[in-house]
């Protein structure tokens, strides 16, 4: 297993994009505390409120959904990698053009879950999908950046420096293997595997247009 920690590869430009999406889901996230409280039946309807379920569609709850999350680490994980990733990609798409891109990038892992699991009526929630893209960007433009991880072997804690591309090549692996494996088990309250697929290959896909886009 290996957790990235950090990166050194320089950035241009300050990541206020990036730290604007990562205080705005802190703040939805704490709000989502504060109202909920120790009820637990309260927060499972603002999951279902503002979450996106596929079988009801509702393109409204595909944004809010991005910025909503179901647990602590839940929201820790996707920031941390927001944190090490996103900075880099929005140098290289400027800030307006890089939020355009992470948004696209979240509305295509909604699709891409819709796609295959249409009638689940379990709700998705978190920027999983999003920063899988940003994710896949950075892949492609970085691939030789060096990335320092945690790797656990057994039950030994160790630290080392590897290419981007094989730290974010695993990440779609294991990506990938799990969601073959939910095709075929019962996914209720699992893992969206498919909107990371998804969006980390719209990531990919979508990088050099979104590059190439002139604002008007």
């Amino acid at each position: 297993m290996l957790f990235p920690y950090k990166d050194d590869n320089p950035r241009v430009l300050f990541p206020i994009i990036t730290y604007s999406i990562i205080a705005v889901n802190i703040l939805v996230f704490l709000l989502q505390f504060h109202f909920t409280g120790n009820n637990p039946h309260l927060g499972q309807k603002i999951i279902f409120r503002f979450g996106f379920v596929p079988n009801e569609f509702n393109p409204i709850n595909i944004m809010t959904s991005m910025f909503m999350h179901g647990g602590l680490w839940h929201i820790v994980g996707n920031m941390w990698f927001l944190y090490i990733f996103g900075d880099n990609v929005e140098s290289i798409l400027g800030h307006v053009r890089y939020l355009y891109f992470y948004l696209f990038c979240g509305i295509g892992a909604a699709m891409a879950q819709f796609l295959i699991e249409p009638t689940s009526a379990v709700p998705m929630v978190g920027a999983s999908g999003a920063i899988a893209g940003v994710l896949g960007a950075y892949m492609v433009k970085f691939p030789k950046a060096r990335v320092h991880v945690f790797a656990v072997i057994i039950i030994f804690i160790t630290t080392f420096i590897v290419p981007a591309q094989i730290v974010l090549g695993l990440w779609f692996i294991m990506q990938l293997s799990g969601g073959l494996s939910s095709l075929g088990i019962d996914t209720t309250g699992g893992v969206a595997w498919f909107a990371h697929i998804g969006g980390f290959i719209v990531g990919i896909g979508s990088l050099k247009f979104f590059q190439t886009f002139h604002l008007k």
